[in-house]
């Protein structure tokens, strides 16, 4: 639980270094709502990560699922595990 606690706290304060702090001060929520939405888009779709390749998340994640559904595939799996 400790490790899920520190995980959060560090995507928060990212958050609030990348996007609260150097784009504000906001005058209304709505504005900091979809600067949040388009943040949030940014980070999981077009962010770069060196640790993974150069890629976003969303791309390896797309690719642990072929390879996941290739695999399960090639051994006679179903989706659901059963054959």
């Amino acid at each position: 639980m400790a490790a899920e606690a520190t995980r959060a706290e560090a995507i928060i304060g990212l958050y609030k270094t990348e996007l609260v702090y150097r784009h504000g001060p906001w005058s209304r929520l709505e504005d900091v709502e979809l600067a949040t939405l388009e943040y949030a888009g940014w980070f999981n779709n077009h962010r770069l990560l060196k640790p993974i390749g150069l890629v976003t998340p969303a791309e390896l994640e797309e690719q642990y699922r072929t390879r996941l559904t290739a695999h399960t595939e090639a051994v006679g799996l179903t989706p659901t595990g059963l054959r």
